[in-house]
């Protein structure tokens, strides 16, 4: 079912340096591919130099996959779930972009398949799944417009599980990363402790969306709108950056998580420096992702409930619930220590 590459074109040059290297085009004068041979990117590097000099078949996925990324599915994703995609789509394309469509109701297809899965989870199984769902996506999205049989990727469980049972930031991990990182840096540790949300809606969020009371946004991801109050804590800290800038004279950037000089941020960047500053204050084993469960989970111990928790977090209530019961709640025993105290404060006196 391996694509075989043909008419590769091979030259050596000698460089500058003394140093000799081999490139590699999809025929003579075609397109330079990357990566080395045999690699995942070389051989979608010469799949798309084919593909752009003759039409995929339309009985082939390959047909199927380029339908899928024109859809309103794949362009309605955000912008970095898109780039994602289109990796693991290059990666399926390697493999199976001459598999042919009828081939899919061939019971030993999903074999297939999830053999490939294992063969990637050599290297990474959370990588691996991810490329699974992907082809699964698509194959869904073709089957409900009639463009394939059958869809044998549904349901094919995971080799990936995260043990994020313990992965919250404690008062201890907040308070050492305060104590080391730089302001702008505690700003987002505060922001995203108080409101629950994913570290690219807060790089986006504006100081127009603060009105001093409440922050109002949309979630990139869910397209969910959210209206959070903003706790004191939070309060004070918006209110020492705004005061920063005007003491020193600077314009108040248009976001309100800004880099050391007052430009947005971008993810890479923002990730690179969190690294950083957790490693300066001994901060292990929790992400900023992990701030998204650690404001859930301390919400339930201050005596939210699920849908108010939701409100502000904008999970469902499903997944609130799945998130206390499958990693948190059951580690934290301030949770039981506080459902301790409402049941004594609902206690009826027998006389």
């Amino acid at each position: 079912m391996r694509m075989r590459l043909k008419g590769i074109n091979r030259t050596t040059r000698k460089l500058s340096s003394g140093k000799t290297v081999t490139y590699y085009y999809a025929w003579k004068g075609g397109p330079r591919l990357e990566g080395t041979p045999g690699s995942p990117e070389f051989v979608a590097s010469y799949n798309r130099a084919v593909n752009a000099k003759i039409p995929p078949r339309k009985d082939q996925l390959m047909s199927v996959l380029d339908l899928f990324e024109d859809s309103t599915e794949f362009t309605d994703l955000a912008e970095r779930t898109r780039k994602d995609y289109r990796k693991h789509l290059r990666v399926i394309a390697a493999e199976f972009g001459d598999f042919p469509v009828s081939a899919l109701e061939d019971r030993r297809t999903r074999g297939e398949f999830l053999a490939w899965r294992e063969r990637l989870a050599i290297k990474s199984r959370r990588q691996a799944d991810y490329a699974f769902a992907v082809l699964a996506r698509s194959l869904s999205w073709a089957y409900n417009r009639g463009l394939v049989p059958v869809n044998p990727c549904e349901r094919p469980g995971r080799l990936y599980r995260a043990a994020r049972s313990e992965n919250v930031w404690t008062d201890a991990d907040e308070k050492a990363f305060h104590a080391k990182a730089p302001n702008h840096l505690r700003l987002a540790l505060t922001l995203a402790l108080w409101t629950g949300q994913r570290q690219g809606d807060l790089l986006r969020l504006k100081w127009a969306a603060y009105d001093g009371e409440t922050i109002r946004l949309r979630q990139r991801k869910t397209k969910v709108p959210i209206v959070i109050p903003v706790g004191a804590p939070l309060k004070v800290a918006l209110k020492a950056e705004k005061d920063r800038y005007a003491q020193e004279n600077k314009d108040l950037p248009e976001t309100i998580l800004a880099t050391v000089h007052g430009t947005a941020w971008t993810e890479s960047g923002f990730r690179a420096s969190w690294r950083k500053a957790c490693i300066k204050a001994g901060v292990t084993d929790v992400t900023f992702h992990d701030l998204r469960g650690t404001a859930v989970t301390r919400l339930a111990i201050a005596g939210a409930t699920v849908p108010e928790i939701a409100a502000i977090t904008g999970h469902s209530m499903k997944e609130v619930g799945s998130i206390l019961d499958a990693h948190y709640m059951h580690r934290d025993p301030a949770l039981s220590e506080a459902a301790i105290r409402k049941l004594e404060g609902r206690r009826i006196s027998p006389n």
